[in-house]
């Protein structure tokens, strides 16, 4: 998941044309938990999994990179 994830993360962050403070802002976390996040140096809880899938309007799966073999 983490490879995946920290892409995907950064990608949609960037796509949508906001910062790290902005995106933060909005999940209720820290800017330095977003970089972690990115970075893969840490995982986020399901809770903010689904925050981020809701925020971003992406699926779980699509989010975590997910995909059927």
């Amino acid at each position: 998941m983490e490879m995946e994830f920290k892409n995907n993360l950064k990608f949609l962050r960037q796509e949508r044309g906001i910062g790290q403070v902005e995106l933060a802002k909005n999940l209720g976390v820290s800017k330095g938990i977003i970089s972690l996040w990115e970075n893969g140096l840490r995982e986020p809880s399901l809770s903010s999994l689904v925050a981020i899938a809701k925020f971003f309007h992406v699926s779980l799966d699509e989010l975590v990179g997910f995909k059927e073999q």
